[in-house]
């Protein structure tokens, strides 16, 4: 799936630091860390002293911040980063996180990783109260929130706020003398917290970040919470009580990086277990068993091992190239998809191959990659996808908000099977998708979200729900 040509995006990466010397150099290390989820812009704000200073720009990372000098500009003992792809908002520089808010008494950062389904709701009610917005992303809603409540403390204005915005929110946002994280009440992004040597925080998407910074792992941020860390240290607040885990199931299925945990599991056993429960599943007469690089390597292992099918390295990937699902535009993501795959002639010629793939949205690519090892004298591609069809969109921060953009809503496994040109095509079961990532949470489905693939969302879909009903309705008629 890295390589599928598709609309399904992730959102973003944060990474915040408070009460650290070279806060920023740390924020761009953690952030490299996060690079996989997104590369659209980045950015980060330090905290000197009380005055808050931001530099972001469009690109990775390493196109904002070209060398250590370029870090070093930004001094302080507090930060807060952010690596974008857009869910919501154009891909304009003014979109790019963290956005800063100067007023005449006060400043603030806000970077957001998620999608609010109440976003154009509430901008229209705003905007009609005199707010003026300044990019088209869902995040300033928050900001111009905080700002028009009326409640007395900076605290409480900003649990009415988090309490008055809907969908999926991992948010940092930065004062000057205060970080808060809060993340939304179903907890459908990741968050975690750790504590550097020298006792600063670090509150971040993954915990990848934190092992690149070395920072020690403390907690997972709950649903509803909301920290405020300054320097008297941490607390641990809420913002609402109405809180029911279902995290996003794509987390573990892609998003994350294999080395990351997500609520003590680790990503790649989970995904190594989803290998071994599709090999029992959907078991195949083949020679051998290979993965698209990278995030299905490891599901790739775990039918192999289950099967007893040896694993090999059928197909190769340019590791200079970038992911190609986060370019802008299809054209781009198919040319990259024929840039940084190929097929190992010598391994598949004359073979029975068993291709694992973490999953499939539009299903182009699946497509290219069953021919590039046809093409290279593969006698049988079974492909084995180690996640459910996705055939609901997501609204929460994945950015496929479109029924017509799934293949899978749209075709049968057989049709899919005949457009992909495979011999064979099985998805794993949505149940068996449960069981291997394990989360053991007493929340429906184990706490996690799997409306992707059941279309039984964890929420109201607010300013969704109209458009999303019409879609269905256009299904059934088609059908």
């Amino acid at each position: 799936m890295p390589n599928e040509v598709k609309s399904l995006n992730e959102e973003c990466g944060v990474f915040g630091v408070w009460g650290t010397p070279n806060a920023a150099r740390l924020t761009y290390v953690g952030l490299f860390a996060l690079q996989h989820r997104g590369q659209e812009g980045a950015g980060i704000t330090v905290n000197n002293d009380g005055v808050l200073t931001t530099k972001r720009g469009m690109g990775l990372l390493t196109d904002v911040f070209p060398n250590q000098e370029a870090v070093g500009e930004l001094t302080g003992s507090s930060a807060i980063g952010h690596v974008r792809y857009s869910t919501a908002g154009s891909n304009l520089l003014e979109n790019i996180q963290p956005l800063p808010f100067n007023f005449s008494d006060s400043q603030f950062a806000l970077a957001h990783n998620g999608n609010l389904t109440n976003a154009i709701s509430i901008r229209k009610q705003l905007e009609s109260r005199g707010a003026i917005y300044h990019s088209s992303s869902d995040t300033e809603n928050l900001m111009h929130l905080i700002r028009l409540s009326r409640q007395t403390n900076l605290d409480d204005q900003v649990k009415e706020a988090l309490d008055t915005i809907k969908g999926g929110f991992a948010y940092l946002i930065m004062t000057n003398d205060k970080l808060y994280a809060a993340l939304d009440p179903n907890g459908f992004r990741p968050l975690v917290v750790g504590q550097l040597p020298d006792g600063g925080y670090v509150v971040t998407s993954e915990t990848c970040a934190l092992d690149a910074v070395g920072a020690e792992f403390k907690f997972d941020v709950k649903p509803g919470q909301l920290l405020i860390i300054d320097d008297n240290g941490l607390k641990i607040d809420k913002y609402t009580e109405d809180t029911q885990l279902a995290i996003c199931s794509m987390e573990f299925i892609y998003f994350a990086r294999p080395d990351s945990d997500i609520y003590g599991v680790n990503v790649h056993s989970a995904r190594k277990r989803m290998g071994e429960m599709l090999a029992k599943e959907h078991p195949a007469d083949a020679d051998m068993v290979i993965g698209v690089p990278n995030s299905s390597l490891s599901a790739a292992t775990g039918y192999s091992e289950a099967s007893g099918l040896p694993y090999e390295m059928g197909l190769i990937k340019n590791q200079y190239s970038s992911r190609t699902f986060i370019q802008p535009t299809q054209e781009l993501r198919e040319q990259g998809v024929n840039m940084k795959l190929s097929a190992v002639k010598g391994v598949v010629a004359g073979k029975k191959i068993v291709l694992v793939d973490d999953s499939i949205v539009r299903g182009t690519t699946s497509k290219r990659i069953v021919k590039l090892l046809k093409d290279a004298g593969a006698a049988e591609v079974h492909l084995r996808i180690a996640s459910p069809a996705l055939r609901y969109p997501c609204f929460y921060g994945i950015d496929i908000q479109s029924v017509k953009e799934l293949i899978a809503a749209n075709k049968t496994v057989e049709e899919m099977r005949e457009y992909f040109g495979a011999d064979s095509l099985a998805f794993l079961s949505t149940d068996n998708l449960i069981k291997a990532i394990n989360l053991k949470s007493d929340a429906p489905n184990q706490g996690l979200c799997v409306a992707y693939f059941d279309g039984k969302y964890p929420t109201p879909l607010y300013d969704y729900q109209t458009e999303y009903n019409y879609e269905l309705r256009s299904l059934q008629e088609m059908r």
